[in-house]
């Protein structure tokens, strides 16, 4: 399997969980897209640099050989991934917590007699 199929998996897996099964939609967030290019600056800085003074290298087969900042564009895509993935299961975790009976954070008291 090509990195670039790889990457493509990671996407498809990515949305599906953030749209379908955790339901928390945030590829349709303003917030996540500000986030994302936060992180999408940073990830270029570090990811030209490994990539750049030939740190980390690519079997030439294995990508599509378009780059940015010298990094392979399914690097980029596949930062994507992750954040969206880390991200929306951020969010489903803080919507669990927010509906426990007892809030989040808050441990049950039990009582003496238990």
């Amino acid at each position: 399997m090509t990195y670039t199929v790889s990457v493509l998996v990671a996407l498809a897996v990515a949305a599906i969980v953030d749209l379908g099964l955790l339901r928390t939609f945030l590829l349709g967030r303003r917030v996540f897209w500000v986030s994302y290019a936060i992180v999408l600056v940073f990830q270029l800085v570090v990811n030209g640099i490994l990539t750049g003074w030939p740190i980390v290298r690519y079997d030439p087969r294995t990508i599509l050989g378009t780059r940015v900042v010298e990094a392979p564009v399914e690097d980029l895509l596949f930062g994507f991934s992750l954040a969206l993935l880390t991200l929306s299961i951020w969010v489903a975790l803080g919507r669990r917590a927010a509906r426990a009976p007892h809030g989040p954070g808050r441990a049950r008291r039990r009582s003496p007699a238990a």
